[in-house]
């Protein structure tokens, strides 16, 4: 890998997941006019996240990661976004009151359109069409002609991701996320949660700590921290004709950044060392996540690390680990090992959603009980490894859907079909996600309270 990087070099490599399209000089003048637009982020704003994610890396906070499966072009609106980023705040408020730690706002969003597939066809009855790979690509309905893939699309991905931003940084600096708004709105999930009363009294917690900070004065008007926050945009660099057509050079330091989002993920499925897609993250300068499936081996996991964080910086590379709830206690001690004696500096974030997909009333589903008993072990094993368990990665809406069963609402199998409306894989809405972050707490709030005991034993 000592060979020089540019931001074409990936294109002398091995790819996987690219689709086939039909007309390569039509994609080339896309990819042409795609890199005389603007950027959508800045190098400086994914340097700001990647000194956050430092502080994650060294067990001084937590990453919040989450959003859309994969963007659609059909549901984008400003109330479905304000609605996300509702959900999401309410998270990670409650997530920095269990983890008693600054919580670092990651969105999968504003750039998630491209999805990774396990087979390049899909069969209805005697018709085999191009999978669908996400609105960048093609078009999720069965014909020959929205499945064909349409290099224009990637025109309208980077519209709707602007205004996406455009949209999202408004809320997080204009007085939506005021953490009055936050906590009443949290109080009102609580209020009308069957798991209410279970809830209530780290709620209650919260509200002391927020009249508290009033009667010595700490509000909004006069600290600004409290009306404003810091959110941040990822999405899994899978598309690379699109993100070479967005790297840029920073003016300022003279490194390259991918400026579709402020940290890009590479895919279980293309992080081949000698591939396209380790290739191009190897050079850009963005924080970068890695996920980590069954099938990654402690060597294999070094050999990655190395290759994408060689100076080995603290914030630069978060591993998103996707096992499963039955497979976690098997494969993660093992890689928590090997990186703990090499010394490597890495995020441990825990990706509950992927490993736990299974088909009921034939609809793909996750159990929201899988979900929640991978999260736990994730944090057993560290706590029983001494390390630092740094965050979570979830596929979430802000909208009511059906596509996760389980919960406090305990919604079934036969609940499925009633608002199924995810683009690919389910999702949680947006009481699941929250219910998730409180139990998560209360999780973190017994870790520490163990921490304490042994302290003071």
């Amino acid at each position: 890998m000592a060979q020089t990087w540019t931001p074409n070099s990936w294109r002398q490599k091995p790819i996987q997941q690219v689709p086939d399209y039909p007309d390569l000089a039509a994609l080339e003048t896309v990819e042409a006019r795609l890199a005389k637009y603007p950027p959508l982020v800045f190098a400086g704003e994914a340097r700001r996240l990647k000194s956050a994610l430092a502080n994650v890396a060294e067990g001084r906070g937590f990453l919040l990661q989450g959003g859309d499966c994969a963007e659609s072009f059909a549901e984008h609106g400003a109330d479905t976004i304000r609605d996300f980023f509702r959900a999401f705040l309410q998270m990670a408020v409650v997530l920095t009151f269990g983890a008693q730690q600054p919580v670092v706002k990651v969105g999968r969003i504003a750039g998630q359109f491209a999805k990774p597939r396990s087979s390049s066809v899909e069969k209805q009855g005697d018709v085999t069409l191009p999978s669908y790979r996400g609105d960048i690509i093609n078009g999720i309905e069965f014909t020959e002609e929205a499945r064909l893939p349409n290099p224009e699309r990637q025109i309208m991905a980077y519209r709707q991701s602007a205004a996406t931003l455009n949209l999202l940084r408004a809320f997080a600096m204009g007085g939506y996320a005021n953490l009055e708004n936050v906590h009443q709105w949290m109080l009102g999930f609580v209020k009308d949660s069957p798991q209410a009363e279970r809830y209530r009294k780290l709620a209650d917690r919260i509200s002391e700590t927020m009249d508290f900070m009033k009667a010595i004065g700490i509000t909004s008007e006069n600290h600004p921290s409290l009306r404003e926050t810091d959110f941040f945009t990822s999405h899994e660099a899978l598309l690379l004709g699109y993100e070479q057509a967005l790297t840029r050079v920073d003016s300022t330091s003279g490194d390259w950044y991918a400026t579709s989002g402020h940290m890009i993920w590479i895919g279980d499925r293309t992080r081949q060392p000698d591939h396209a897609h380790i290739e191009y993250c190897r050079g850009i300068k963005n924080p970068i996540g890695l996920k980590c499936g069954p099938s990654m081996t402690a060597d294999g996991l070094l050999e990655l690390i190395d290759i994408l964080n060689p100076a080995n910086e603290a914030g630069r590379l978060t591993l998103i680990c996707r096992f499963g709830h039955d497979k976690v206690a098997e494969h993660l001690p093992r890689l928590i090992r090997a990186v703990e004696r090499e010394g490597k500096k890495v995020v441990w974030s825990c990706d509950p959603m992927h490993g736990n997909t299974i088909t009921l009333n034939n609809y793909k589903t996750r159990p929201f009980e899988r979900i929640l008993s991978e999260v736990e072990s994730f944090f057993q094993i560290h706590r029983a490894e001494g390390t630092h368990p740094g965050g979570i990665h979830i596929e979430m809406t802000g909208n009511d859907v059906t596509e996760c069963t389980g919960g406090a609402r305990a919604l079934s199998g036969d609940d499925l079909a009633d608002r199924y409306h995810t683009h690919c894989d389910p999702r949680l809405n947006a009481d699941q996600a929250l219910e998730l972050a409180f139990l998560l707490a209360e999780r973190m709030k017994g870790g520490r309270d163990e921490k304490k005991m042994v302290v003071n034993g």
